[in-house]
Formats: structure tokens, C-alpha cells, sequence
């Protein structure tokens, strides 16, 4: 049995994530009381909650499949794929975010179940973007790095001034 990296099981939960993201995401545009239902309770059943379940379904399916085609391919540049996991998880973010603002109100059983998924796939997305962007084979040593990005883009610090480029260009 091979061992292993941690970079690599932090890119393949990313792809867990993102996976799970698309089928949650289904399921809320074809049902969509029912992932709504532990979350908010009895008022998933009304028009305004199922709207809003479809939609938020549509944006999991779209941020899930855009995860997934980056993922494929981000062995060729990991850019585009650490931006769309850091998307995944700025969203779950946000929904623990709005879990904690409307805490009293929601079920009890329900606010800890999206509170713990959500924070969960938030730290995991943010594990996977790290690992796409400093976890593979051939990165440069600590002090060679960029600051984190998920683009383009860079900073670096060297021992005279801070450089910034943007698609190899040097930039003020």
C-alpha cells in the first residue's frame, strides 16, 4: 500500500467537497425543502424558502462543477482550481456566518448540523487551496514562494524590495 501525501489528501477532499456540492445542489433545485428543512425548519415548506433553495442549489451545482473541471486539470496550473475551491469555501464560510447571525431562531439540532458541515467544508476548502498552491512536487522553498495566491498575480519579498508581477510582468 503507497502512503499518501498530505497535499494530496487535502486536494482530494477538495474534490470530496466539491462533489458533494453538485449532488446537495441537485437536490435542492429538485427538492428543495429538503436540505432547507434542517436548516431553517418548518419554513422550508413556503415559496419564499423553496425559491431561495433553488437558487442557492444552482449556485452549489455551478461553484461544484467549476471545482471539479479545475481540479482535472490543475496539475497544469493549479490557479484556476485553488480559485474555484477558495469560492467553495468563502460560500460555506458564509453560511456559518449566516447560521451564527439567525442562531436562536433556527432548530437546535439543525444550526449545529449546517454550522459543523459548513464550517467543516469551509476549513477543508481552505486545506485544498493550500495544497494546490504549495503542495505539489517541484514548488519552490519557503523562502523562494509567492504570497498565497490563486491567480496570476504574485508578491514576493526579497532582500531589497517587494516585486510584484502579474503574468510575468513586473508591476508597481
Amino acid at each position: 500500500m503507497r502512503a499518501t501525501s498530505v497535499p494530496e489528501l487535502l486536494r482530494r477532499g477538495a474534490g470530496a467537497v466539491a462533489a458533494g456540492r453538485v449532488a446537495l445542489g441537485l437536490t435542492a433545485l429538485a427538492w428543495p425543502s429538503v436540505p432547507a428543512r434542517p436548516w431553517v425548519g418548518a419554513a422550508a415548506d413556503n415559496l419564499a424558502a423553496r425559491v431561495f433553495g433553488r437558487a442557492l442549489g444552482a449556485r452549489d451545482v455551478a461553484m461544484g462543477l467549476g471545482a471539479l473541471a479545475a481540479l482535472r486539470r490543475q496539475a497544469a496550473e493549479p490557479g484556476p482550481a485553488c480559485a474555484w475551491v477558495i469560492a467553495g469555501a468563502l460560500s460555506d464560510a458564509l453560511d456559518v456566518v449566516a447560521t451564527l447571525s439567525s442562531w436562536r431562531e433556527l432548530p437546535r439540532t439543525g444550526r449545529w448540523l449546517v454550522a459543523a458541515s459548513a464550517g467543516g467544508a469551509a476549513l477543508a476548502g481552505v486545506g485544498g487551496a493550500l495544497a494546490l498552491r504549495y503542495g505539489s512536487p517541484g514548488t519552490p522553498s519557503l523562502r523562494d514562494r509567492p504570497a498565497f495566491r490563486c491567480g496570476r498575480a504574485t508578491a514576493r519579498m526579497t532582500r531589497t524590495a517587494r516585486v510584484q508581477t502579474w503574468n510575468g510582468r513586473k508591476i508597481k
